[in-house]
Order: C-alpha cells, then structure tokens, then sequence
C-alpha cells in the first residue's frame, strides 16, 4: 500500500518555497498524508536530497514517532526545535549538517536544480528510537516494520 504525502507549499515536482529554504525561514512546510493500512502504530520521516554533492544523499530532517492519530505535521520545524502545537513524542533525527532537526533546501550555487524527497514510511510497531538517530540507523530499525510507504519530491535551484 502507498501513502499519498502533500504540502499546500508546493505540488509533486515544483520549487520549494523560499521560506521554507536556508535562503528563507529553514522552516519545514507543513505536510498531510493519506489514512494508513490498519495494524499501523505510527510514522518516520526522512527528507533528503539525492542531488547533493557526495556519495550519499544529503539529508536534511528525521522525524520519526509520528503518531498514527495524526494524518499531518504543522508547518514551522526547523533545526533542533519543534513548533508549540507539535505532538507530543517526536524524535528528530540527525540532519547531514550533524545538529537534530530540519534544514531546509541548501543546494550550491551553480549545481542546478535538487530534487528534495519527503519519505513517509507506516510502521507497525512504535519503535524505541532515541533523539539524534542518524539516517542509516533509522533504515536499519523500519527493515521489517514498514506497512506503506509515500513521498512528495519538491525541487530547489540556487543560481
């Protein structure tokens, strides 16, 4: 089963919003997602740019014990702090910049357009995962647990 992710910041394949970039706000755009299969016990998120110089994707926010009453995340995330209205229980991951938390769109200037993935993943079980989980160590803990999967690519060009 897949998940379907959006953001009223841009639609599938179109241009981040500044605001919501390091040349803006580096503030994360809010998202809403499709109902998950049952059995689902919550939710992880990665967000990385595939683009990005090196031979790993960049990546620029985890957040992972998502609850499965929540069908959206409130706009305004950003690096090691979570909006007032956020869910209790969240765990930010370690961003590429090696600090917790969201960091928007950052691409070198000249290096073209990057393709920004927002990976929605529906697990079966909440797992016990700590503050500043790095990305590989995610994948490893969601192997076996992952019921459905969605992704919303957006777009970011610095000239």
């Amino acid at each position: 089963m897949s998940l379907t992710v959006k953001t009223p910041a841009f639609t599938e394949g179109h241009p981040i919003p500044v605001a919501h970039t390091e040349d803006g706000d580096d503030r994360s755009p809010g998202l809403t997602w499709t109902a998950p299969p049952k059995g689902t016990a919550g939710f992880c998120l990665i967000v990385d740019d595939p683009d990005a110089p090196g031979e790993e994707p960049w990546v620029h926010w985890i957040l992972a014990n998502i609850p499965v009453s929540l069908l959206a995340l409130p706009a305004g995330f950003h690096e090691g702090l979570l909006p007032a209205d956020a869910p209790p229980g969240l765990i930010q991951g370690k961003n590429s910049w090696g600090t917790n938390g969201y960091r928007g769109p950052a691409p070198p200037s000249g290096h073209g357009t990057h393709h920004y993935h927002f990976k929605l993943y529906a697990l079966d079980a909440r797992l016990n995962i700590a503050e500043g989980i790095g990305k590989h160590d995610l994948l490893e803990m969601l192997s076996g647990h992952v019921l459905a999967r969605g992704e919303l690519v957006g777009t970011y060009r610095r000239d």
